[in-house]
């Protein structure tokens, strides 16, 4: 699941074939997200907020688990909207309510359909907060 890999918790380690190449992806995310560290914590004008020093204290480590956790947080709904943009209704399970204790099949883009009371744009499923394993 993208969010395990954003949030650096994806338990599937894949085959030792593949071990090489997700090596590179969370290199490769802990560069990205060094980058925003560093933005973070110069804060505005060059003034460091203590809020943020406290918060990412323990990202110095390098792994900036705190600030892929925040930034998912923040970014979800975003990139949920682009990896299904071209995707139709029934690719995913039916995850609206558009009456009570009745789910309906999401038809535009996998998104709720605003006019039967729904939360337009909504995330169908907050599955990515589950335990891996227990998907």
């Amino acid at each position: 699941d993208i969010g395990d890999v954003v949030r650096g918790k994806d338990l599937y380690l894949g085959n030792p074939q593949e071990s090489a190449r997700r090596d590179k992806l969370e290199n490769k995310l802990k560069e990205i997200f060094g980058d925003i560290y560093k933005d973070v914590m110069r804060g505005r004008n060059g003034q460091k907020s203590a809020e943020a020093e406290a918060r990412y204290k323990k990202d110095e480590d390098g792994n900036y688990y705190q600030l892929r956790e925040d930034w998912w947080d923040a970014n979800r709904e975003t990139v949920w909207k682009a990896i299904t943009c071209d995707a139709d209704g029934s690719y995913f399970r039916p995850t609206c309510g558009d009456e009570e204790n009745k789910s309906t099949r999401a038809k535009d883009k996998c998104r709720c359909d605003k006019e039967k009371g729904a939360k337009a744009d909504q995330v169908p499923t907050y599955f990515d907060y589950v335990p891996q394993y227990l998907r």
